[in-house]
């Protein structure tokens, strides 16, 4: 039997349970998430559109890079997608369980780190996006 997760906003509207395992997680420091979440980072963890299941009604605005989607009703950022794209990036702060068994494998936008923060080791570092140069 496969493992799975689930999370929600604060309110309790939305409801998610994503299937299996996550085929990768992140650490993203570039303005956008810092400004989501109101604080110097966001965690996610990116899972296949089909292994994710949502209920209830959700609401979403479109950054540069994708689709972000959050509860109408209480405000809590919950996942993004991307056009063309068969991935959903949940933010790891939403699971039901934390501490989450998740870790990150990779840090986005360490040009934007604070100067308080260390790199996660063991991680790989880029400036900017995935596709962009490694530090």
């Amino acid at each position: 039997m496969a493992l799975v997760r689930s999370g929600g906003c604060n309110c309790g509207a939305v409801r998610y349970r994503a299937a299996g395992n996550p085929t990768r997680t992140g650490l993203c420091h570039c303005q956008t998430c810092r400004r989501e979440t109101g604080s110097a980072f966001m965690t996610f963890a990116v899972w296949p559109s089909d292994a994710v299941r949502v209920t209830g009604e959700t609401s979403q605005w479109t950054s540069s890079t994708d689709h972000r989607t959050f509860c109408p009703s209480c405000g809590s950022t919950l996942f993004s997608s991307s056009d063309g794209s068969n991935e959903i990036e949940i933010r790891i702060g939403s699971l039901d369980d934390a501490p989450s068994t998740l870790t990150p494998q990779y840090e986005l936008w360490v040009l934007r780190r604070e100067h308080w923060l260390s790199a996660l080791q063991g991680t790989d570092q880029f400036e900017g996006n995935r596709d962009g140069a490694k530090v």
